[in-house]
């Protein structure tokens, strides 16, 4: 049987993204977003909400560039920082010691250190709630090289990344690998 527990953002888990931007007066900023994901294939594209009381949202709507650097669990610390402080009081990347580096295709930073950085161009945007669900297209995805498979392919195995639960409100790192997708479910095909 089970409980109802009400209305909650809960999916199990949630990808610990950290967002880039340049603000306004051209200082590089990063802010942790829990609430985002894929959100297309074609073209490539992923999704982030962000409240529009945030010192990030203005940069989004601004610049129209933006990254994604996904942290490993060796970061914990400094990205749970990046989404306690507000870029706008402080220079959390002076703070953590983190590198910014200017991206290649976009006008945006991202966080040298973590080990996948996602280049995106803002496509959409549309209001929902309490948050701006902003959706970039991904011009680019770099992986550290330790963190890919010998087929030059990313290996979460290697690049460890940090997820988030949102009901606890504590992050975990992936577990071991169970099987191949589209691979697995095949066992019920006629």
């Amino acid at each position: 049987m089970k409980r109802s527990i009400g209305a909650k953002t809960f999916l199990c888990v949630h990808p610990d993204l950290i967002v880039g931007t340049y603000d306004l007066e051209g200082r590089p900023n990063m802010m942790a977003a829990a609430w985002g994901g894929i959100c297309s294939s074609d073209p490539p594209s992923v999704g982030i909400s962000v409240r529009p009381s945030r010192y990030t949202h203005q940069s989004l709507l601004e610049k129209r560039e933006f990254t994604i650097s996904i942290p490993s669990e060796r970061h914990l610390a400094e990205a749970d920082y990046v989404g306690i402080e507000s870029g706008k009081a402080v220079d959390k990347f002076a703070v953590t010691g983190l590198t910014p580096k200017r991206s290649d295709l976009v006008d945006a930073p991202y966080v040298d250190e973590f080990p996948v950085v996602l280049e995106c161009r803002l496509s959409n945007t549309l209001e929902l709630g309490v948050h701006t669900l902003f959706v970039g297209e991904i011009l680019d995805v770099k992986v550290d090289e330790a963190g890919l498979s010998p087929e030059g392919k990313p290996d979460l195995s290697k690049i460890r990344p940090l997820v988030y639960d949102s009901i606890e409100m504590g992050y975990y790192g992936l577990g071991e690998f169970l099987g191949k997708a589209f691979s697995e479910g095949r066992s019920f095909m006629r």
